[in-house]
């Protein structure tokens, strides 16, 4: 009977000694540092099918990227400010100029420069595209003389592939939306895009996505270097949104496929 009684008592200590969640309600400080204009201006990048896109319905953004920008504004007291741009090299200057707030990117080094990462939050695959026809067969056999790769200018696998590839010659187009178009237009070898390249794959014809990745791009949250209040409250907050289901709950809402949740900050 004493045993049984116990139990309770046991498990209701190792649940509060579990790493709680953050509190609700952000302290002043990190409102000024996150929202200093009094409202959360959160730039969201359409050109990422992953992240975000347009509600068929309404025209209205939507995606793991809107959801979490509410859920922030929420805990910052403040009313959010959604500006939507086509494609990460504008959401990494809507940061630099100060137009916004926080920023959905890839972590890359290049970036880093200009601003603070929170950890990912998901993780997502780079893969190649080629026309049906090609004799490249494997990722290995892209980075030969004579192979064009195209990209969308400034996103995450154009910084990788601009460091990465010794001899093909990379192609940049103006949005990652156009990459498979440009590849079958100007008849380059390659288009390089994330994984979600696989629809394109399949309501195209004439094209064949390669096994594997070339790559695995850590989707996080940033915002301008200079604000350290506010650094440690959104790196908390991924985390908080990763382990409470917040994230994974998101992605199936928006039926996104091919895409998980990031494993825990410094987990693996």
């Amino acid at each position: 009977m004493i045993r049984v009684a116990i139990m309770p008592i046991v498990a209701a200590i190792l649940t509060a000694c579990s790493t709680p969640p953050m509190t609700l309600k952000a302290p002043p400080a990190v409102v000024a540092e996150l929202a200093p204009t009094g409202k959360l201006r959160a730039v969201i990048n359409l050109g990422n099918p992953v992240l975000a896109g347009k509600d068929a319905a309404t025209g209205e953004p939507r995606g793991v990227s809107v959801d979490l920008s509410r859920e922030l504004a929420k805990r910052l007291g403040a009313p959010l400010e959604l500006i939507t741009v086509t494609t990460a090299a504008k959401s990494v200057e809507a940061i630099k100029s100060g137009a916004c707030d926080i920023a959905f990117v890839a972590i890359d080094p290049a970036r880093a420069v200009d601003m603070d990462y929170t950890a990912a939050y998901v993780p997502i695959e780079g893969a190649y595209l080629v026309p049906h026809g090609s004799p490249i067969r494997s990722n290995a056999e892209v980075d030969r003389e004579g192979v064009r790769v195209v990209v969308g200018a400034g996103s995450a696998y154009d910084l990788y592939l601009t460091r990465e590839l010794k001899r093909a010659q990379i192609v940049r187009v103006p949005t990652s939306e156009l990459v498979v178009q440009a590849m079958l237009a100007q008849r380059f070898e390659v288009a390089a895009g994330v994984k979600q390249l696989e629809a394109d794959a399949k309501r195209t014809a004439g094209v064949r996505l390669l096994d594997g990745r070339f790559m695995v791009i850590n989707q996080a949250m940033a915002l301008a270097k200079g604000r350290p209040a506010g650094a440690r409250y959104l790196a908390a907050f991924v985390e908080d949104m990763k382990a409470s289901g917040f994230v994974a709950g998101a992605l199936a809402r928006h039926g996104i496929v091919g895409a998980a949740v990031a494993p825990a900050a410094g987990g693996s």
